[in-house]
């Protein structure tokens, strides 16, 4: 299975495992299981990172690192993805989350995410 995890989930993997579902983390470390993670995650994580939240430790270049390091692949951002963007409903208004959505549809990906916003909307998307 073609896994691309939500940002959430590429932080509690690395950061908090125990808050990820049983199933989550069986999909995760299933040896075949191929896993994702977007670009858009790190700017995220990067934007979280600048605002200086006290409560978001997580370091944009640390996390990539991680992840490239534990043969994740990187999932770039192409203008394929904002066309898929534009033509989602407006159920959730975090752009994040809508080019995740789009992405997964686009690259024949199945979006994991814990989000009850995110799993409303149609397409390859497991709340787990």
């Amino acid at each position: 299975m073609k896994l691309l995890l939500d940002t959430h989930v590429l932080l509690w993997n690395a950061q908090e495992p125990h808050r990820l579902s049983r199933k989550c983390f069986g999909l995760i470390n299933d040896p075949r299981s191929e896993i994702f993670f977007s670009a858009v995650s790190i700017w995220e994580i990067a934007i979280k990172q600048a605002l200086g939240k006290p409560d978001f430790s997580a370091r944009a270049e640390v996390v990539r690192g991680a992840l490239l390091e534990n043969l994740f692949r990187e999932v770039p951002v192409n203008s394929l993805h904002g066309i898929a963007f534009g033509a989602l409903p407006l159920i959730h208004a975090d752009p994040f989350d809508r080019i995740l959505i789009a992405q997964a549809i686009v690259e024949g990906l199945t979006l994991i995410t814990s989000d009850e916003m995110v799993a409303q909307y149609p397409g390859p998307i497991l709340r787990v």
